[in-house]
C-alpha cells in the first residue's frame, strides 16, 4: 500500500543552485500536491543586486518578502479539494536569513519590523528538507544554467548563504528540518535515489534538526 505524506505543508530548501525547483516540481506532479514556484525572475532589483549590493539590498529583499507572503497567503490559505498537501521550493524565513546577510544593521533593523508584521498570517511548514551540496557542484548547476545576474556570484557569498541557513536550522525547535546530503543524489536520472527522497517524506519526524545520510 503507497505510503501517505503526513504532512500538510512542505518546504524544499537549499543554496541557490542547489536543485530545489526542479526537485519540488517533480515531487508535486507525481504525489499530487498543490505546486507554489518561487517567481525570482519577476523582481526588478535582482539583476542591479548583482552588481551594486550595497545600493539595491534594501529593495530586492523588501520585493522578495513583499511577493513571497503575497503568494503564500493566496495559495496556503486557499484549500485545494484535489490536493492532500502543498509542496513549496522556498519558505518564508528564506527572507529573513538573506536580508541578516545582505543589509546593514539600521537595514535589517527595519526589514525585521516588516517581516514580523507579514509574516503573522503564514503558517510555518509543517516539514523542511533542505538540499545539501558542496559548492562547487552549486557553481556548476549556476553555470550550466546560465542566468546572467548569477554569473558572478562569488564562493564566498554561497559559503555565506549555506552558513545563514546552518545557523537558523540548530538554534530552531518548532520545525522538523532535514538536512539531506545529497552530493551524490541524482534525482533527475536516478529513480532510485528519487524515490528515496519519497521515502524520506513519508516519515514522521521530531522538531529540530535532521541529518539524513543515504548510502547506496
Amino acid at each position: 500500500m503507497k505510503k501517505k505524506i503526513p504532512y500538510n505543508y512542505i518546504c524544499i530548501e537549499g543554496n541557490i543552485g542547489a536543485g530545489k525547483t526542479t526537485l519540488t516540481t517533480k515531487l508535486a506532479n507525481d504525489l499530487g500536491s498543490k505546486l507554489i514556484l518561487e517567481q525570482f525572475a519577476e523582481n526588478p532589483f535582482l539583476e542591479y543586486f548583482y552588481k551594486e549590493p550595497e545600493r539595491y539590498a534594501l529593495a530586492v529583499e523588501l520585493f522578495f518578502l513583499a511577493e513571497r507572503q503575497k503568494q503564500l497567503q493566496a495559495t496556503i490559505m486557499n484549500k485545494d479539494l484535489f490536493a492532500e498537501f502543498t509542496l513549496a521550493d522556498y519558505s518564508l524565513i528564506k527572507s529573513m536569513l538573506f536580508a541578516k546577510h545582505n543589509l546593514a544593521p539600521d537595514e535589517f533593523a527595519l526589514f525585521q519590523r516588516i517581516f514580523t508584521s507579514l509574516s503573522q498570517q503564514i503558517p510555518k511548514p509543517d516539514l523542511m528538507l533542505y538540499l545539501h551540496r558542496p559548492l562547487e557542484k552549486i557553481k556548476k548547476h549556476i553555470t550550466q544554467r546560465a542566468r546572467p545576474y548569477e554569473m558572478n556570484i562569488s564562493d564566498q557569498y554561497l559559503e555565506t548563504v549555506q552558513n545563514s541557513y546552518f545557523d537558523f536550522f540548530k538554534a530552531q525547535t518548532i520545525i522538523p528540518v532535514l538536512v539531506l546530503d545529497a552530493e551524490h543524489f541524482d534525482f533527475i536520472d536516478n529513480p532510485i535515489h528519487y524515490d528515496e527522497i519519497k521515502n524520506i517524506l513519508t516519515n514522521k519526524y521530531n522538531p529540530g534538526l535532521h541529518h539524513i545520510r543515504i548510502m547506496f
